[in-house]
């Protein structure tokens, strides 16, 4: 991490908040290197939300989702590869700990203990060959775990999407693990306005059961993880997924999980190459910040940024 105002700090909290007193000071004389501003509110977004955290106990863990990586910014979902080693490198500086989800799991389900401080959880959707090819091999280098919501009927079948072979190797660095996102990504309210209660009622349990079969069946490992289609959930679609044997999903809803969420309704934030800078460290502060942070940083780009 190197300081705007020109030296390198130790890493750690007291560091940070040196660092930010130093750079504002500079600031306020006309001291401060051009282009230094936006980190310089990084940083401060970053000592707050870890003052807040110590002051009051909070166990809140956002939860990031991502879907695409590539050298340019394709469409919404994707994240350029540039940007996602920006992001991990924030991670890594500013004393984040990225820990597994089947850890948080836990933690919520009352069978395993609290996360760390500043504990923050990767998440992929969709099984995205870029996934194999962009996103792996940075997070092996960093040893960070992510979970990946892959709905089985694209995999090894649609040309965007991973091989039942990458999953597998994926799987056996033990960094990855790999859960359901139903079985081919329905939108599940067009389809209930599509079927019959009776065959739509079929259908769920369909896109629930066979997702779970296949995956385990294809890795040897147990699923009982979900990530909602398009976000998209309701109390009876939650009460499947129980009787479905799975133990927790993931929704989109854009904020961190605390200890008392409803398990069957966990908020995750999804990252877009916007997520830069004061508009990432804002999102890990969580909640109203982040969406607020997004939304500048998203009409602050010029296009090819």
């Amino acid at each position: 991490m190197v300081d705007p105002a020109g030296s390198t700090p130790r890493n750690g909290a007291m560091s940070q908040r040196l660092l930010v007193k130093r750079a504002w000071a500079r600031l306020r004389t006309g001291r401060l290197r051009p282009g230094a501003v936006a980190r310089v509110l990084a940083l401060a977004l970053a000592v707050l939300a870890g003052r807040a955290a110590s002051a009051d106990g909070d166990d809140a863990v956002p939860v990031l989702v991502y879907h695409r990586f590539g050298p340019t910014v394709a469409d919404a979902m994707t994240v350029r590869t540039a940007t996602f080693e920006a992001q991990l490198a924030w991670l890594r500086d500013h004393g984040h700990r990225v820990i597994p989800l089947r850890a948080l799991v836990d933690w919520l389900r009352g069978t395993g203990p609290p996360p760390p401080p500043r504990a923050v959880v990767l998440t992929a959707d969709d099984g995205h060959r870029s996934v194999a090819s962009d996103m792996f091999p940075r997070l092996r280098a960093a040893g960070f775990p992510v979970t990946l919501f892959v709905y089985p009927s694209a995999i090894s079948n649609a040309s965007y999407a991973l091989t039942w072979e990458q999953l597998a190797e994926m799987q056996a660095s033990g960094l990855v693990e790999v859960q359901s996102h139903t079985y081919w990504h329905p939108k599940f309210t067009a389809e209930k306005k599509r079927l019959s209660p009776e065959d739509y009622e079929r259908f769920v349990a369909m896109q629930l059961g066979r997702a779970r079969e296949t995956i385990a069946a294809r890795l040897g490992r147990p699923v009982d993880l979900l990530a909602w289609p398009f976000g998209i959930h309701d109390r009876d679609l939650e009460a499947d997924a129980a009787r479905a044997g799975y133990v927790a999903a993931f929704t989109l809803e854009r904020r961190a999980v605390r200890r008392n969420e409803l398990l069957f309704a966990l908020p995750r934030f999804l990252v877009t190459d916007a997520d830069r800078g004061p508009a990432f460290a804002a999102l890990l502060a969580g909640g109203a910040d982040a969406r607020r942070a997004h939304a500048a940083s998203s009409a602050s780009r010029r296009p090819g940024d």
